[in-house]
């Protein structure tokens, strides 16, 4: 009965301070120490979760009631509601922890983050809330994105401090760099004339903009001093892959290179982008990275991943330094589409980066180009099919006409000697192919010049490439020639009339014609390719009027029919 009463009391006056009719700032610490039941393990998780409810409002009220809830708390008690079943006790805890560290100086947050990391509270959240049975809650989920936001905004100093070209410290790393892939053991005996040049070039090799000065290609904010720990980090933590990828492109032509340190620069630029740092926490924001409860340096491991991945895509890209801006985005998009499916871990996003190479990018592009076109919604793929018929029979008209025409072809004989010349040709009535030998100036000729003719009734079957007797014949010899062989049997299918086209156009607009005269459909790559080519312009032109207006991907449900008809006028019975 008594945790009963405790817990409508305490909701009653969580509900009297919502009225804002007396502050929370009159609240004593007595008053704190007699609802800080956070510490306490009662049975009953419902007094708890009004507790922490109350405390958090505190936070958020005023500086003052922060340290005072800051002492009353035990951190560790806090941490433990995390690792619970009950949702809502951890979305509570979770929102109390929150309050707490956006509320503190800039100090207490740092100490606060020390003593976190130092309980693995990411660790109980990445077990317990993203990895529970249940799904996390919109609530849960904001709160984690202010935990991941809050976090990965203390390296925005980093981000926004230039590198000092007098920092001893500074300079050391950046001279690391160098020292950890290039040979260093004679460079004490050298002058300092000769050192100097020796440094330049191999600044060079790792692909700073100013060999000379490379410190002045960190000068640049953001990202600052970050570019540079995240290139430490990953020349130090995957030593091997650092060394390959600067030896490999200071080896390799000029024009073909892949900077490291100019591309280690844009990247960690992209990344604080993509990741938001230095932007503070949405009051409404919930787009939190899993992976980031699965890492302690989530940006310097990203930026180890996807330094390996854009050296990929350069090559994939075949890039200059001209396209260093284009291989940019491509990474960018890879990035960001990949961490928006959500990895649970370094290795799944790895995965899943990589197979994305630049060839997919391309795909999904063109993919999402045609969805906004509203090309491929439902209503108009169904419109698609409608026209179909249409059009098709219009390339068939196309083909008959070019048959109808003629075209010229060459005889190729068993020594390739290419000197004599044939003319074939349909007649106007589409029921007699007329041919004959012509010479090599001769235009058009008339039907009644052309000597021989084969009924379109008496044609049995059309071969293609190595089915074509001319082809059997001369096997070895004409494999050339076999994209652009075909052949028409007769009578009997002892006959055949063979043909080499002079090109791929003229051989699918034979075949084509040829497969209509025979009541067959045309399967050429020219008649698809025409087909959308026309499908595509008519259905631009039919949604002229549609331009801006939404197409649903159904259609409106037809409404019942009334209940009687008698509104309808007769126009049978002739007006008096």
């Amino acid at each position: 009965m008594v945790p009963m009463v405790m817990l409508h009391t305490l909701t009653a006056f969580m509900e009297l301070m919502d009225h804002g009719i007396v502050s929370w700032e009159n609240l004593s610490s007595v008053f704190i120490k007699k609802v800080s039941f956070v510490n306490g393990k009662l049975l009953d998780a419902s007094i708890q979760q009004v507790s922490l409810d109350i405390m958090e409002s505190m936070v958020l009220s005023s500086s003052s009631l922060f340290h005072q809830i800051r002492k009353e708390i035990t951190l560790d008690q806090l941490i433990s509601h995390l690792q619970v079943s009950n949702q809502l006790l951890q979305t509570k805890a979770m929102a109390l922890l929150m309050a707490l560290l956006q509320t503190a100086g800039e100090t207490d947050r740092q100490d606060l983050f020390a003593f976190l990391e130092k309980k693995n509270m990411r660790q109980y959240i990445y077990k317990n809330i993203i990895h529970s049975s249940g799904s996390v809650g919109d609530e849960m989920a904001h709160h984690l994105y202010v935990l991941q936001s809050v976090r990965l905004n203390l390296l925005e100093p980093r981000m926004k401090t230039p590198l000092d070209s007098f920092n001893q410290e500074q300079r050391e790393a950046l001279h690391s760099l160098r020292q950890a892939v290039f040979e260093t053991e004679s460079e004490g005996s050298l002058s300092n004339e000769r050192r100097r040049s020796l440094c330049a070039k191999e600044f060079k090799k790792l692909g700073f903009s100013n060999n000379s000065n490379p410190g002045q290609d960190l000068g640049r904010t953001p990202p600052g001093l970050l570019a540079l720990d995240t290139m430490t980090y990953f020349a130090s933590r995957y030593p091997d892959a650092y060394s390959r990828f600067v030896l490999e492109n200071s080896s390799r032509e000029d024009k073909h290179e892949c900077p490291f340190a100019r591309s280690s620069i844009q990247l960690t630029l992209t990344l604080c982008e993509i990741l938001r740092i230095g932007e503070p926490p949405s009051e409404t924001g919930s787009n939190y990275h899993p992976i980031f409860f699965a890492q302690d340096r989530l940006l310097e491991e990203l930026f180890c991943i996807c330094i390996q991945l854009l050296n990929k895509t350069w090559k994939e890209m075949r890039a200059t330094q001209e396209d260093f801006d284009k291989v940019m985005q491509v990474v960018r998009e890879q990035i960001t589409r990949t961490l928006s499916s959500k990895p649970t871990s370094l290795e799944l996003f790895k995965n899943k980066v990589n197979a994305l190479n630049y060839s997919e990018i391309l795909k999904l592009r063109q993919t999402e180009r045609l969805h906004q076109e509203e090309t491929l919604a439902p209503p108009v793929l169904e419109l698609k099919e409608r026209l179909k018929p249409e059009l098709l029979e219009l390339i068939r008209q196309q083909r008959l006409n070019r048959l109808c025409h003629g075209t010229l072809f060459r005889k190729i004989s068993s020594r390739r000697r290419q000197d004599k010349l044939w003319y074939c040709r349909l007649s106007p009535n589409h029921k007699v192919l007329h041919y004959g030998d012509v010479e090599e100036e001769t235009e058009t000729p008339s039907i009644e010049s052309l000597q021989d003719k084969i009924p379109v009734a008496d044609i049995k079957a059309l071969l293609t490439g190595k089915d074509c007797p001319h082809m059997k014949e001369n096997k070895g010899k004409q494999t050339k020639m076999l994209d652009l062989a075909f052949s028409i049997t007769y009578d009997v299918e002892e006959y055949s009339l063979n043909f080499i086209a002079s090109s791929r156009t003229d051989f699918c607009l034979w075949t084509d014609g040829l497969n209509v005269l025979l009541g067959k459909e045309m399967s050429s790559e020219a008649m698809r390719s025409e087909l959308e080519i026309l499908l595509s312009m008519e259905i631009k032109l039919r949604l002229l009027d549609l331009e801006n207006v939404p197409i649903p991907d159904t259609a409106p449900p037809i409404p019942k029919p009334p209940s009687n008809f008698n509104f309808c006028y007769d126009f049978s019975q002739a007006e008096q």
